[in-house]
């Protein structure tokens, strides 16, 4: 399985332990990686949420998880790679949210797979390598 950026959609439906697919193959990327990675602006839509809905023990419980995954920093190198793909997709007529660009940017910079139940706001994003979770079977570890 190789390493991946989990997208905050899919870190969220990992949290709240509710798919057996998602979390099968969650179980599975651990034994083989040990840590979730993400990015710096799943961290922030996440916290925004929680704290939004004063939702106090899950926001400790998230935080709990951020401290024992790899958290990517949005780098000056990820704004201008994802300011490259706004443009792209404005020109395209892709979607322009600017932390899914940004999200993507993460991967791309760090060759990792992005983890998403939202591949259709990704499809057209080239060299992005997309995975989702929800329909995916666990998998032989890779060599």
């Amino acid at each position: 399985m190789d390493a991946a950026i989990l997208d905050t959609d899919m870190l969220s439906e990992v949290l709240k332990r509710k798919d057996q697919t998602v979390l099968a193959v969650a179980r599975q990327y651990l034994a083989e990686h040990q840590r979730f990675a993400f990015s710096d602006m799943t961290v922030y839509e996440i916290t925004r949420g929680l704290k939004a809905t004063q939702a106090t023990r899950q926001l400790a419980d998230f935080l709990k998880t951020v401290a024992t995954s790899d958290v990517f920093p949005i780098s000056r190198s990820v704004l201008m790679k994802a300011s490259e793909l706004w443009v792209e997709g404005r020109i395209g007529g892709h979607p322009l949210h600017d932390a899914d660009l940004i999200i993507a940017a993460t991967a791309m910079e760090h060759q990792r797979v992005l983890v998403t139940g939202n591949t259709l706001h990704y499809a057209w994003i080239k060299g992005l390598q997309l995975a989702d979770w929800r329909v995916a079977t666990p998998t032989q570890p890779s060599n």
